[in-house]
């Protein structure tokens, strides 16, 4: 590996969503990572679906077997973050909390990933991304005016709110360590992130400017200029036409004059000028307004559906997404100097466990001995 966290060692007690993906994250800039989950020690190491989970090996353990146990903490020893996405005070019942690794290194970076976060009244209630964007109050805004709330799949929950934040934490934390300082928790909670996300919003809250209304402000399809239009063939275009320059010149794409039209920022006129933008944009089809719009700067792009987009001029110069093997973004962001790469496919579920080990020092011959202990399952 080359990325930029290269030498930085984590472990991760595998979980699902968030937590794979913050640990994909870090593997793919370079970090040694082992991924302990339950799993077959002698698995073939061929391919699976599961993109999460690539470029580091899987490890099979056995959390409930003291051998198992014994082997993460001896491994904490060398290792520089682990990360954990159980509720909490599981990884305590099983002697792998906070505490516990501290005694065998106090430099290392405890990262817990959850929804409601480690205390507090909802710390040990089950949920899911919707749940959890739902209480910091991002999920009420999305969606049109009249409709309920449309839950934008898992992105603001899961990933945005959660994987970006535990990463962003766990960093920061690593650094603190690494100039003198001890290891600490980071406690990352999906709500704690995607409320941190609606900072922007807030300010217009409190500034009068955005009315809590969904579907009739600037960024949330009130205005008809930042909008998703049907087109002639039942397809979309995305239009953000925001300053008053790329709006000129939205509308002299549409045939309209700017002159005879009313003020960009006038809401009152909003509803009218979609209805009317509605109707020129399903007057052609996708393809031809892109015509229209490809080269300019009127903030018009082709919504594109995600096997689409791997296909996509600009994301085939960029190899935004892979080119072999089954389709999946590469690395982001880009770095000039120690660029980040995909390691390794995600594979079967324990497949790793020899060549993991081994290279974190664990010889064949102590393998051996874990595998009769029962640490491995």
């Amino acid at each position: 590996m080359s990325g930029p966290l290269t030498g930085l060692k984590v472990l991760e007690l595998a979980g699902i969503g968030p937590g794979p993906y913050a640990c994909m994250l870090l593997a793919d800039l370079g970090a040694d990572v082992l991924r302990f989950e339950r799993g077959d020690p002698d698995a073939e190491a061929t391919t699976t679906f599961e993109v999460l989970n690539r470029s580091r090996p899987s490890v099979a353990i056995d959390l409930k077997r003291a051998a198992g146990r014994d082997l993460v903490l001896e491994l904490c020893e060398q290792a520089d973050v682990l990360i954990e996405g159980f509720r909490p005070g599981v990884t305590e019942r099983l002697g792998l909390g906070p505490e516990a690794v501290w005694k065998r290194n106090r430099r290392l970076v405890y990262g817990r990933m959850t929804g409601y976060g480690q205390a507090g009244p909802l710390a040990t209630r089950a949920g899911h991304d919707i749940n959890y964007v739902a209480i910091s109050g991002a999920l009420w805004p999305l969606g049109r005016v009249g409709e309920r709330p449309v839950p934008p799949i898992n992105l603001v929950g899961d990933f945005g709110g959660g994987a970006l934040f535990l990463v962003y934490g766990v960093m920061a934390a690593v650094f603190a360590a690494q100039r003198g300082g001890e290891g600490q928790v980071v406690d990352a909670a999906m709500v704690d992130g995607s409320a941190s996300m609606m900072a922007m919003t807030h300010g217009f809250l409190n500034s009068g400017y955005w009315i809590e209304e969904r579907g009739v402000n600037l960024l949330d399809t009130g205005a008809h200029f930042y909008e998703v239009y049907e087109t002639q063939d039942h397809r979309y275009v995305a239009v953000g036409a925001l300053e008053a320059k790329f709006y000129g010149e939205l509308v002299r794409g549409l045939g309209l004059d700017v002159e005879e039209l009313p003020a960009q920022m006038d809401r009152a006129t909003w509803p009218g000028m979609k209805e009317r933008f509605t109707a020129i944009f399903q007057s052609k089809t996708r393809d031809e307004w892109m015509e229209i719009f490809g080269d300019g700067d009127a903030c018009v792009t082709p919504v594109l559906s995600p096997s689409e987009a791997s296909r996509h001029p600009y994301n085939t110069a960029r190899h935004v997404f892979s080119s072999e093997g089954p389709v999946q973004p590469e690395p982001a962001p880009r770095f000039s100097k120690t660029p980040a790469e995909i390691g390794s496919p995600p594979r079967r579920a324990g497949s790793g466990t020899r060549e993991g080990l081994a290279k974190w020092g664990i010889s064949e011959e102590r393998q051996a001995t874990l595998r009769a202990a029962g640490a491995f399952g």
